[in-house]
């Protein structure tokens, strides 16, 4: 299971941290991402990170978005600064081990004034 938390609103220029808790599979193992759905749009990847720590970002999010994992708490975590009215979506942890693959509910950011 894959649980988000840490959404809410914000206002433009703020920020926020997610975090997806993991349990029930070997978190160490797996690639974990964020991605996130705007109302009538695709689900789009934000941000991702390997099991070997290596980080890739939409072009979107480069230099404000912060993905980062901890393993020894099976978590991990999105740092959101200079957020801006387009980022509202709902975001979404991922987890990838070979076949395997698991999503979570989602948690909604709301950037508005």
């Amino acid at each position: 299971q894959l649980a988000e938390s840490g959404g809410g609103l914000v206002q433009p220029g703020g920020s926020l941290r997610l975090s997806c808790a993991a349990s029930g599979i070997i978190f160490s193992w797996y690639d974990m991402a964020w991605y996130r759905q705007a109302p009538g749009k695709q689900r789009e990847l934000v941000a991702r990170i390997t099991t070997g720590g290596m980080t890739n970002y939409a072009d979107s999010v480069k230099g404000r978005f912060t993905i980062s994992r901890d393993n020894a708490k099976n978590t991990v975590y999105l740092q959101m600064n200079s957020l801006k009215p387009e980022d509202t979506a709902v975001y979404y942890c991922n987890a990838v081990c070979g076949k395997y693959n698991y999503w979570g509910q989602g948690t909604q950011v709301t950037v508005s004034s």
